[in-house]
């Protein structure tokens, strides 16, 4: 990795210390639905799955080389792989050596399609809405699309952007794909970009952030986006081409660094992984998009000192959540009652040094 890929990274991480784990080569059969993460292995990339039985909890299934680098620790970023709705697909960074990987997903086993240069330096998140693909990469200060037809992936002529601030997080599409939305930690600005008929997105527009570090983020079907904000708080938003327009702004924690956050997909949770206070806080969505707390003191479950949640995930029929445990090098599971509140499933792995991103079929 060269000098300055390095010292973009240096200001993008958000780094904790967590041994190697041995990976497999192979998938072994999947249940109808499966968890996935990224190894970011340095010396390879690859994706680790995990079965999922009925009633939430994972078995590790073997990872996946990717044919990419990762980096060896955390990107500092919400998004690194991502999932197309119908499960049959996933899409990786390979932050170490600029590319993306597409990966098959199928019951029975996780193949690699391809493995295409991101079009940028330092690609650290990721989002799909159709047939179109778009990229974060941190380190050229961009975004850039692709167009998906099955096993071959094209860059998107015309589609390449700048970003406004520094320091990103996260880059996602609404749920209609009219808007991308982008998080600048660096400058605490959402950056929105409206997406033409062809799938180009135009010019960036600048919204300042209702709470200190915008992080990670999560539309729901109605194209609210609810904001994590390492600051301490979590803030949501209506989004249109003119930008971000806040309805709930910086509602606090009460807990430290929450930085990774999601949103059930019957829109009525949204959960924030608070990395320094290694706790998870749940909120309700009201009809109009507010925040609420579900829990005064903000920690609607606790991991235990060190642990240092990290991204999350929720399963298609919105009764588990799941998150990556750096600390413990692990994946955890929490069943979601139907008033919100979470109850533990237990957790599984053996994940090497930074391990990130998180998707669930």
């Amino acid at each position: 990795m060269t000098t300055r890929k390095l010292a973009v990274l240096a200001a993008a991480l958000i780094a904790f210390a967590v041994p190697a784990a041995a990976s497999a080569s192979h998938t072994e059969a999947l249940s109808q639905a499966a968890v996935f993460t990224l190894t970011n292995s340095a010396a390879g990339n690859g994706v680790a799955t995990f079965a999922r039985s009925s009633d939430g909890t994972l078995t590790y299934a073997g990872t996946v080389p990717s044919g990419g680098l990762g980096t060896g620790a955390n990107l500092g970023s919400q998004g690194a792989i991502a999932l197309v709705p119908d499960g049959h697909t996933l899409f990786a960074v390979n932050t170490g050596s600029d590319s993306i990987s597409e990966f098959a997903v199928t019951n029975t086993s996780v193949n690699l399609v391809t493995t295409f240069a991101s079009n940028g330096v330092l690609p650290i998140s990721l989002t799909v809405q159709g047939n179109l693909l778009y990229v974060l990469n941190a380190g050229s200060s961009s975004i850039t699309g692709f167009v998906i037809d099955g096993a071959t992936v094209t860059p998107l002529a015309g589609s390449t952007q700048p970003l406004l601030g520094s320091n990103p997080a996260q880059i996602a599409f609404s749920p209609h794909g009219s808007q991308l939305v982008v998080t600048e930690k660096g400058t605490q600005t959402l950056d929105t970009y409206a997406v033409d008929s062809a799938g180009r997105a135009g010019a960036p527009v600048s919204s300042p952030s209702a709470g200190v570090t915008p992080f990670g983020f999560a539309f729901d079907q109605r194209g609210r986006a609810f904001v994590s904000e390492a600051g301490g708080s979590a803030s949501s938003y209506t989004v249109d081409d003119s930008g971000a327009h806040v309805i709930s702004g910086a509602v606090a924690t009460n807990q430290g660094a929450p930085c990774w956050l999601v949103v059930t997909k019957n829109g009525r949770y949204a959960y924030t992984a608070n990395a320094a206070g290694g706790s998870i806080s749940g909120f309700s969505i009201a009809p109009d998009g507010s925040l609420a707390l579900l829990d005064p003191s903000g920690a609607t479950a606790s991991l235990g000192a060190g642990s240092h949640p990290l991204d999350e995930a929720v399963s298609g029929n919105s009764r588990v959540l799941y998150m990556l445990v750096d600390g413990r090098h692990t994946i955890a599971g929490y069943r979601i009652a139907e008033d919100g509140p979470l109850s533990p499933l237990g957790e599984v792995g053996a994940l090497p040094v930074g391990a990130v991103g998180l998707a669930s079929s």
